[in-house]
């Protein structure tokens, strides 16, 4: 797994440093993952390719040096904690409903010794009531379709910062039916950008959502109800 990950990420144009513990983080999913539901792929090459470089791709499509990053509904860690190992200075909040993952994540953090992490058990509509536009960047990745999960991100996000979607690349009709929702919640989409991933030939699609007014008040409302009727 570790030259996979040398190659790809020097063919992504990142550093090589974190390659070692990015093998470490994938012996402890496999290992987990056999006695909990963490990832459906389980091939080492595959988790190298489709969890950590699809991840630290992130890095070549935007400025993350130095930022402070929530990743919603992060699972097993993904993007955030690829972003984490690739790009030590970013000050990162992994944030999940299901404390299981949010002790794995815990885990896999002490046993990297990595600093500036922090895992939080929690839904995002509830987190958002102490940290409300805090995030320069929030990222999600596979976790809700664009028009709900635009209520549960951009409201963590400062003005002038951004939240990026994570999405195939075949997207563009999610993308049109959430357009009402992003504007009300005081975002912007400003772009998306295709990538493919090293070693694959899957690509796929980050949009890129910008801050520029303050989410209202009453947003996010709570999931029963975003679901039930989404803006």
């Amino acid at each position: 797994m570790e030259t996979l990950l040398r190659q790809g990420l020097e063919a992504l144009g990142l550093p090589t440093e974190g390659a070692g513990r990015l093998v470490r983080y994938g012996e402890l999913l496999l290992e987990k993952n056999k006695v909990m539901n963490l990832t459906a792929i389980t091939e080492p090459k595959d988790v190298a390719a489709l969890h950590f470089l699809d991840s630290a791709a992130l890095l070549t499509l935007a400025d993350f040096k130095g930022k402070r990053v929530a990743d919603v509904g992060t699972g097993a860690g993904f993007p955030g904690l690829p972003l984490k190992i690739v790009e030590p200075s970013i000050q990162l909040t992994l944030l999940d409903s299901l404390n299981k993952r949010i002790d794995f994540l815990k885990e896999v953090c002490a046993d990297l010794d990595l600093e500036g992490v922090e895992c939080v058990h929690g839904r995002a509509e509830e987190f958002a009531a102490g940290h409300r536009e805090s995030f320069d960047i929030v990222t999600s990745r596979a976790v809700a379709n664009l028009q709900m999960l635009s209520e549960l991100c951009l409201p963590l996000v400062k003005e002038g910062g951004w939240f990026l979607a994570m999405k195939a690349v075949d997207s563009g009709a999610e993308l049109d039916s959430a357009k009402n929702a992003i504007a009300t919640l005081g975002g912007r989409v400003e772009q998306w950008r295709d990538y493919a991933i090293p070693g694959t030939e899957v690509r796929h699609r980050l949009i890129f959502i910008k801050k520029i007014a303050p989410t209202p008040k009453k947003y996010p409302r709570m999931f029963a109800k975003i679901k039930k009727n989404p803006l």
